[in-house]
């Protein structure tokens, strides 16, 4: 990622200065912040998911979406990510102040999923989002880390692909990994057919 501007702003400031130029930015404690465009494989990734999981909450007729872009604000600082896959809670939109002008959510109501697929700049998604995330409520969390960017104190020695599934338990997110043949087990989606390596397979061409 490279930082776009170094003045702290707020997120309405934020929002307000949002260009329309095809790039994305995010939010990080009142600092903007221009995100690297993604790979064709995080691309793949990103997309496979986003397919399985829709799939997922059609067959169970729940009222949920996947937008192309939502923002989720923190509620204790200044900041508003763009998540690698956002699942949203539609019937809970009614109580988003900002949703319908902004795309962006507040409430922890409205995203029972929210991905992120670990790009270079990996200490984001296992540091930052993951204490905001954990703080903000969000009941559950996916670290897709399918080229083993990650620290070794989290994917081992050697790396290797994981994806962790951090589920908020009393106020705090437990973790668990998958690699390879593992089926993934997801707290929101119980019957989710998916395993850890079709998920690092859908990066290959």
């Amino acid at each position: 990622m490279t930082q776009a501007l170094t003045k702290p702003v707020t997120y309405e400031e934020f929002i307000e200065w949002y260009p329309n130029n095809g790039k994305q930015y995010e939010l990080h404690n009142g600092v903007i912040i221009e995100m690297a465009p993604p790979s064709g494989e995080h691309k793949d990734v990103t997309g496979f998911l986003a397919r399985k999981i829709g799939t997922e909450f059609d067959r169970l007729n729940l009222p949920y979406n996947i937008p192309k872009t939502g923002f989720v604000k923190t509620p204790f600082a200044e900041s508003g990510y763009l998540p690698d896959v956002l699942v949203i809670n539609r019937a809970n939109l009614i109580n988003e102040p900002l949703w319908s002008k902004e795309s962006t959510v507040i409430y922890p109501e409205s995203v029972p999923l929210v991905i992120e697929v670990v790009s270079t700049n990996w200490r984001d998604d296992y540091y930052k989002k993951f204490a905001d995330y954990e703080e903000m409520g969000i009941p559950e969390f996916w670290i897709v880390d399918y080229k083993a960017l990650g620290g070794r104190n989290f994917i081992g020695n050697p790396k290797q692909p994981t994806i962790f599934v951090c589920e908020l338990v009393d106020g705090e997110y437990k973790m668990t990994a998958f690699t390879g043949n593992n089926p993934i087990i997801s707290p929101t989606f119980p019957q989710l057919n998916l395993t850890a390596q079709q998920i690092f397979d859908s990066a290959k061409p």
